[in-house]
C-alpha cells in the first residue's frame, strides 16, 4: 500500500497574526492610531475639486448655437465613405447652425496624404469652413486640437480617432462629435 496523495486546496494562505495580538511582545505590537482632538476654533477644510461653471453646459454661453466645431482629417475622411454633406449632417444633428472650423495643421495633414485624398482637400478649403491659424512648430494636428480646446472651451471636437477621443474626454466640458453606422 503506497501513500495516499493529498490534494492541496487552492488559494491557501498561512495564517498570519496581527500586530495587535496579545501574543506580540509589548514592544513590537503595533500602536492603535490616537485621535487627535478636533480644535473647535479651526477651519472646516475640505478637499473638494472645483471645477469651473463654464464646463456646465447650462452655464456655458460660449458653448451654443452657432456651433464652432474643430474638424479632424480622419472625420472628413469618414464623412467622405459615409457620403454625407459635412456641413448639412452637422446641422441635422444639432438642429442649429453649424460653423465648421479647421486648423492649419489639420490642413497640412490633409495636403500631406497626397494625390489620394484631393476630395478631402477640396472639403476643407469650402468657404464655409473657417481657417485657424496655428502658432506653434509642427504639425501633428492631434495634438494642436487637444490644446486649442484645452485653452477655449468653446468648440466641439469632430473626429473619428480613438486615441484623440480619449485624450479628449480627459478634458472636461468639451463635447465630441462623430460618425458611427454612417451617422
Amino acid at each position: 500500500q503506497g501513500k495516499q496523495k493529498k490534494a492541496r486546496k487552492y488559494a491557501v494562505m498561512k495564517r498570519m497574526i496581527s500586530l495587535r495580538d496579545e501574543r506580540i511582545k509589548e514592544k513590537d505590537r503595533a500602536k492603535a492610531p490616537m485621535k487627535k482632538k478636533e480644535d473647535s476654533s479651526a477651519i472646516k477644510e475640505r478637499e473638494v475639486p472645483q471645477h469651473p461653471s463654464c464646463l456646465f453646459f447650462q452655464y456655458n454661453t460660449q458653448l451654443g448655437p452657432p456651433y464652432h466645431i474643430l474638424v479632424d482629417t480622419n472625420f472628413i475622411n469618414f464623412s467622405i465613405k459615409a457620403k454625407l454633406d459635412l456641413v448639412q449632417s452637422m446641422m441635422d444633428c444639432l438642429y442649429a447652425k453649424c460653423i465648421p472650423c479647421i486648423t492649419d495643421c489639420v490642413m497640412g495633414e490633409i495636403e500631406k496624404l497626397g494625390q489620394k485624398y484631393r476630395v478631402a482637400l477640396r472639403i476643407a478649403k469650402d468657404p464655409r469652413f473657417e481657417r485657424l491659424p496655428c502658432m506653434h512648430k509642427g504639425t501633428y494636428a492631434d495634438d494642436c486640437l487637444v490644446q486649442r480646446v484645452t485653452q477655449h472651451k468653446c468648440y466641439i471636437v469632430a473626429t473619428v480617432d480613438k486615441e484623440l477621443k480619449r485624450r479628449i474626454r480627459k478634458i472636461p466640458g468639451v463635447p465630441i462629435m462623430y460618425i458611427s453606422r454612417h451617422r
